[in-house]
């Protein structure tokens, strides 16, 4: 069967060197009980290889069209569910059993969002491990007053710690990408109380990345201005500090005291 074209619509680029499977085992420490769920599995070079390692793969795949040579490539493995549909929008709290890992080559395009709402979203999971657009790994767990520095790196440090971090070359990708792509491990930790809350904080924050954060919060209608400015004087912050310059542990203060 021929090769399937990857598809730059949904940002497909299709892991096709095998040498890069024994990193991600390492990275993501595959065990015979694993339930893992794979999003973006393209070829099934992924799929097969955790398929001979744990107990069970949920394999979500958007492309219809790779559904023959997928088929094909897992004959005979009967622990792997193949879901085809938007991984944004499939109920994938509703897996049976659920996914403990978190493993895949993710789809450019849908990395972040993905990654972000699994944090609460999924709380089966208990550790990461994604292949995604290098700036984008940066950002998972950039430090504060950084370019990379921004919602995403509040929310996930604050739900996980990183474990790995692994560089990886273009040339393992079929089509090859037009950036640098990087292999994050992350586990999870215990989530602040009322995390959902946290997020909506944080989201609104960074939302106008150059206006104090005070301004943001009004802009947002979480706070106004003066109840903005007394909760950040409660954390010892400057009412002209910026969303940039807060840990993601004052974030979690932050919500309490304009919670109080």
């Amino acid at each position: 069967m021929s090769r399937p074209a990857a598809k730059k619509e949904l940002g497909q680029h299709f892991l096709v060197d095998e040498n890069l499977l024994g990193v991600i085992d390492r990275l993501a420490e595959l065990g015979s009980e694993d339930v893992v769920l794979e999003v973006g599995r393209g070829l099934g070079v992924l799929t097969t290889y955790l398929a001979d390692r744990v107990d069970h793969v949920h394999a979500v795949e958007l492309d219809r069209s790779l559904e023959p040579p997928l088929r094909e490539a897992l004959e005979g493995r009967d622990n792997v569910e193949l879901h085809f549909g938007d991984a944004l929008r499939v109920d994938l709290a509703a897996l049976e059993p659920p996914p403990t890992k978190l493993v895949a080559n993710l789809p450019y395009n849908i990395a972040t969002p993905l990654v972000v709402e699994s944090l609460d979203g999924l709380p089966s999971v208990e550790r990461w491990c994604v292949m995604m657009q290098r700036e984008v790994a940066d950002r998972f767990f950039a430090v504060p007053s950084t370019k990379a520095y921004g919602a995403v790196s509040v929310l996930v440090q604050l739900a996980a710690e990183r474990t790995g971090f692994h560089p990886v070359s273009r040339t393992v990708f079929r089509p090859r990408p037009n950036v640098d792509s990087a292999l994050v491990g992350f586990r999870r930790r215990e989530l602040p109380p009322d995390f959902a809350r946290v997020k909506q904080l944080v989201t609104a924050a960074f939302a106008h990345r150059r206006k104090r954060l005070a301004n943001s919060l009004e802009l947002a209608g979480l706070a106004t201005r003066a109840e903005a400015t007394d909760a950040l004087a409660e954390i010892g912050r400057e009412p002209t500090v910026r969303a940039e310059e807060l840990t993601p542990p004052e974030f979690v203060a932050l919500a309490t005291a304009l919670a109080t």
